[in-house]
């Protein structure tokens, strides 16, 4: 018996270097050797024997795409850009806040008459209907996250300032007030796509046709409060619709501003305009 327990530990001992190397007694792949990581670069996620190993096989897995971890990005570069009458901002660590009187730098027939910016309306819709409101300097702060990622739980938008302009003019959502759509409240929106609510606040629900007609229609137009970056109607030359962006209305490419790429949101002309199902990322806070 005992005998016998020899042969076979002798035949399985032969058996595995016959396996295990080729004619040229180089280690060959194992058999049982897959790709867990699914990225095609040839590690599975264990360490085993250098003959189960592939070239270019790397011991402590550093090639592993890890999709828990979150994208983090830094949009300290862009504070530059903006630019307006009442409008400021300041870093503290990794945040900036925004002090912004929400004042357009731009013509409008919802300034007080004897503003030199008062323009009556000249735009092209034949059922614009001014509403009763008056553009008034405010005291809206955001303090945003120069560090901006994905939330784990995505916040719907609120009612009131979501995001603010490279010219100090905030963004609101896609609706009108009572969450109703904007269908009617368009026609009261000025030759700039902008009006003021009953508190006097200007605002932008849609393409702010000043700053795509200054800066292009692929340019950088602002912030929303969860810190990523809204852009204009183009992308490489190609008009973007809602039917291009996730349900929030962004996407991950490269920017003029983010060479290496960065989510950001897009305006489009169909609904939601500017944003869909919530923040991408964790909103600041905002006072107003």
């Amino acid at each position: 018996m005992k005998n016998t327990l020899i042969v076979l530990l002798v035949i399985v001992v032969l058996g595995f270097i016959a396996c295990s190397s080729n004619d040229d007694g180089e280690c060959a792949e194992s058999t049982w050797y897959q790709d867990l990581d699914g990225d095609g670069l040839g590690n599975p996620n264990v360490s085993e024997s250098n003959c189960s190993r592939p070239d270019g096989y790397v011991d402590n897995d550093s090639d592993r795409d890890d999709d828990s971890m979150p994208t983090v990005y830094d949009i300290s570069s862009i504070l530059t850009l903006f630019e307006g009458t009442g409008l400021s901002y300041a870093v503290n660590g990794n945040r900036v806040t925004f002090t912004t009187q929400d004042l357009p730098n731009h013509t409008s027939p919802y300034w007080p008459t004897n503003n030199p910016l008062y323009e009556a309306y000249n735009g092209t819709n034949a059922n614009f209907n001014q509403n009763p409101n008056e553009i008034s300097a405010q005291n809206i702060t955001f303090t945003i996250t120069l560090n901006p990622e994905e939330a784990t739980v995505h916040e719907a938008t609120p009612m009131g300032p979501i995001g603010i302009s490279r010219n100090g003019v905030v963004f609101f959502n896609q609706y009108a007030a009572g969450g109703s759509p904007l269908t009617s409240e368009i026609n009261s929106f000025d030759q700039w796509l902008g009006h003021p609510a009953g508190r006097d606040n200007y605002h932008y629900h849609i393409e702010p046709t000043y700053l795509t007609q200054q800066f292009g229609e692929d340019a950088f137009l602002g912030l929303l409060s969860d810190g990523f970056p809204v852009y204009g109607p183009l992308e490489n030359g190609a008009t973007i619709s809602s039917s291009d962006l996730d349900v929030y209305h962004g996407h991950i490419t490269a920017t003029e501003d983010f060479p290496d790429g960065i989510y950001h949101y897009h305006i489009t002309a169909d609904d939601p305009y500017l944003n869909g199902n919530g923040f991408y990322g964790t909103p600041g806070n905002v006072t107003n």
